[in-house]
């Protein structure tokens, strides 16, 4: 609950105020509603639209995130993310195509967090452009449990249920989102705590994983050739040469490496730096050292996907590393991420190292 300190400052005024004038022979009263300031509303707002199923994060007025659970999702998101000064940084295909866009991969929208391999089913690359849902699992949401604005930071506690296509449960989530931002900067830490309620999960070594963001064009790396790119079922999907005019990004891990090297390093962090409309930017991922498969491995990509998959390990180490992460029936494990923006303000001083730092006390 948040207690409006100002709100006992005004009832003090009041009463000293007509102490005074009871005291000077005045006759005329002061109400407390013509002697009280105007309800300050909170910084950071979170607003819930039940019909839309959304819930809107605003930052001094502006619409920094939303998060989504439309039942046309495989998954809930968070959806556009958008920088101090109004850009998105995230991909507006297929839910608000921009023109120039990629329209590829079409499960990779906003900000998510599932896996390619949960006793076999496949919830990553799930969409609606998926007919048969044999073999894929979806996540849906279930409740708000709670939700709270405020001038520091705003806090929004979901609930969600990783499904077969049976409806059978195999994971329940429980996420925290906490919103925060100051000046130039905005900031999303996700908490989440996966639970086996009904028996053994199997969470085996893929490379499809797990904390994604899936960017504007103007932050992915300039394309010198088309690509291919498979999933862990064999599903290939081209991601084609495109013009290159304001397109800016560059990746940079905690480990200093730079560009497409990233893909299937580790690291604790790893920042994409751009420009959207003259703003330069930066996105930054912060793993955490409680985490399963601390450091992360990086499912970053030049063509927009930039993800943290901590469980895919043989596939991203080429076979050198492997974790096949599992939970028996009961157990939980907890996921910690942020998730920075910085606008206007180089990185390359060691902000987001210092930034880590402190993220990881």
């Amino acid at each position: 609950m948040i207690f409006h300190k100002h709100k006992l400052f005004s009832y003090t005024i009041v009463i000293a105020l007509s102490a005074v004038t009871f005291a000077c022979g005045g006759t005329q009263e002061k109400t407390v509603s013509e002697s009280e300031p105007e309800q300050m509303k909170d910084r950071i707002e979170l607003i819930q639209d039940e019909t839309a199923k959304r819930v809107d994060v605003l930052i001094d007025g502006k619409l920094f995130t939303s998060y989504i659970y439309p039942d046309s999702l495989e998954k809930p998101v968070l959806y556009p993310i958008n920088t101090a000064n109004g850009n998105a940084i995230t991909r507006g295909w297929p839910i608000t195509p921009r023109p120039g866009e990629r329209v590829d991969h079409p499960h990779h929208l906003g900000l998510w967090f599932n896996y390619g391999d949960v006793n076999g089913l496949d919830f990553w690359n799930n969409s609606s452009d998926i007919k048969d849902k044999t073999k894929y699992g979806h996540i849906a949401h279930k409740s708000i449990k709670s939700m709270k604005s405020g001038n520091e930071e705003g806090v929004l506690e979901v609930s969600m249920d990783w499904m077969n296509n049976k409806g059978e449960v195999l994971l329940t989530e429980n996420t925290s989102f906490i919103f925060r931002g100051k000046d130039d900067r905005r900031s999303i830490d996700r908490i989440a705590i996966l639970t086996a309620p009904n028996g053994e999960v199997k969470l085996t070594d893929n490379k499809e994983g797990m904390l994604g963001l899936r960017t504007a064009r103007q932050l992915e790396h300039p394309s010198d050739k088309p690509e291919i790119f498979t999933d862990a079922s064999g599903k290939a999907t081209d991601v084609p040469t495109m013009n290159n005019e304001g397109i800016t990004g560059m990746y940079l891990s905690s480990e200093g490496v730079e560009g497409h090297d990233v893909w299937g390093t580790r690291g604790d962090w790893v920042s994409l730096t751009g420009k959207i409309n003259n703003e330069n930017i930066s996105v930054a991922i912060l793993d955490f050292p409680s985490n399963p498969g601390y450091p992360t491995y990086w499912h970053a990509r030049g063509y927009g996907l930039f993800a943290a998959n901590p469980l895919g390990q043989k596939s991203l180490s080429d076979g050198k590393d492997e974790l096949n992460f599992k939970l028996e029936k009961g157990e939980s494990a907890t996921f910690k991420y942020r998730v920075i923006v910085y606008s206007n303000e180089s990185i390359f001083d060691g902000q987001v190292n210092q930034d880590y730092i402190e993220w990881a006390k």
